[in-house]
């Protein structure tokens, strides 16, 4: 290690994914500003439902294309210097949003955001894989993973204030600014575990360790190697199915509030950080839940899938949304939809730090990524086309049910004959 003068710091890994999850808390509140927005915006540009998922695809199609290569990036640049570009480059697509006078430039400015934003989850898996001892990356996973519902939870009441105080224009510079605050923070607090000069020998010794099979013979060490792996569709495919009700969440529950239930801007800005709040409760159980069953003699492979499957089945909970009499109901039935989604979700991504070595968890990560953005994209470019003539309800049955897909395939696909990660869990 370097830099023997500096103080150590004691847990010092748990203060880096705490840098971690503020990044991913910036890049949420990033992206979340537009759906808050959304209201306001649709009116002054005159958007239709259609042209407003335009918008919103613009910025899927940039971060579906862009995490495989956010993913290769960061594995070749390295977690620090590949992280803090890509942060500058969010932070200045979010501020340039205010340039915007049509839907057609703000969709520019939005694949812009899209392009750069992708490098937050494969990045936060990476950290994860080079801090953390296998034992507890579920529960640093769940930690960064509630920076994205945080972010979300922020959105609504500071993006409000922002445009009834100074307009629509300020809510974008505002949290683009915060944002390039962050990428300094991260540029000066971050680097590996072999090279950060604040980092105890004893602290170092554990993390060792606890990583001592990670790079194992067996393991796929290239990108052709990661897509041939049973452990990368594994996760991948129920990544595809799960995806669409995230960014449903994000993207339509203003829209979605103000056509249905016809609530205002300030209705909006009090009812629709819930189901964030909530998600932060699913990605904390997603996070102890694993270690509880593996104390009692679950496999970790297996309390991953048994995570997962919780969850998924937690989202029967909004396909009933329609059945909803009040907005209060609606709200809470995005709430254990929030919930169920972080839950599942944060299963997915820890497993692709249980299964690939930190030399390739970030192309593993990354690729996995644009398949789940891929089936983003096409649920968007669904509601875009059916939301206005059918309603949301069949769209909200639909959600639960890719889900319940996704959890077949996870359990078809990924054997767990043995309880440690090997060489069988990587191959084809």
């Amino acid at each position: 290690m370097s830099g023997n003068g500096k103080a150590r710091i004691r847990h010092l890994r748990w203060w880096i994914i705490g840098l971690v999850t503020l990044g991913t808390i910036l890049n949420y509140l990033a992206r979340s500003t537009l759906s808050v927005a959304a209201p306001t915006l649709t009116e002054k540009f005159g958007m239709s439902t259609e042209q407003y998922s335009y918008v919103v695809m613009a910025f899927q199609l940039a971060y579906t294309v862009m995490q495989t290569v956010a993913g290769a990036v960061l594995d070749l640049l390295g977690t620090r210097l590949g992280f803090f570009l890509f942060a500058v480059g969010w932070a200045l697509a979010n501020m340039a949003h205010g340039l915007a006078s049509s839907w057609q430039g703000l969709a520019i400015f939005r694949g812009l955001l899209g392009a750069t934003e992708a490098a937050a989850i494969p990045a936060g898996t990476k950290a994860v894989s080079e801090w953390f001892p296998a034992r507890e990356r579920s529960l640093a996973t769940s930690a960064f993973q509630m920076g994205t519902s945080v972010g979300a939870v922020v959105a609504p009441p500071l993006v409000v204030f922002c445009i009834l105080t100074w307009g629509w224009q300020s809510a974008f510079l505002f949290t683009g600014a915060l944002s390039l605050c962050w990428a300094l923070l991260w540029w000066f607090g971050y680097d590996t575990p072999d090279r950060h000069g604040r980092l105890g020998v004893e602290e170092h010794a554990l993390i060792s360790a606890g990583q001592a099979g990670d790079e194992q013979a067996g393991r796929p060490s290239t990108r052709m190697e990661v897509l041939k792996s049973r452990g990368f569709w594994a996760i991948a495919i129920p990544r595809f199915f799960a995806e669409p009700a995230w960014q449903t969440f994000n993207f339509f529950i203003p829209l979605y509030l103000v056509a249905v239930w016809n609530l205002d801007l300030k209705s909006v800005a009090l009812w629709g950080w819930m189901p964030f709040v909530a998600a932060d409760l699913g990605s904390l159980v997603a996070g102890l839940l694993p270690s509880w069953l593996m104390r009692r003699g679950t496999g970790m492979l297996a309390s991953r899938k048994i995570t997962m499957s919780v969850g998924a089945l937690c989202m029967i909970g909004p396909a009933c949304i329609g059945l909803s009499g009040s907005p209060g109901v609606a709200i809470a039935l995005f709430c254990v939809g929030g919930f169920a989604h972080q839950m599942l979700n944060g299963a997915l991504i820890t497993l692709c730090s249980d299964i690939f070595s930190s030399r390739t968890v970030g192309t593993a990560s990354g690729m996995a990524g644009t398949m789940a953005w891929i089936g983003g994209m096409l649920f968007t470019l669904l509601i875009g086309k059916s939301a206005d003539v059918y309603g949301y309800n069949p769209l909200f049955v639909a959600l639960a049910g890719l889900d319940l897909i996704g959890m077949a395939v996870l359990w078809i696909v990924l054997s767990d004959k043995r309880n440690s990660i090997g060489p069988d869990f990587g191959a084809a």
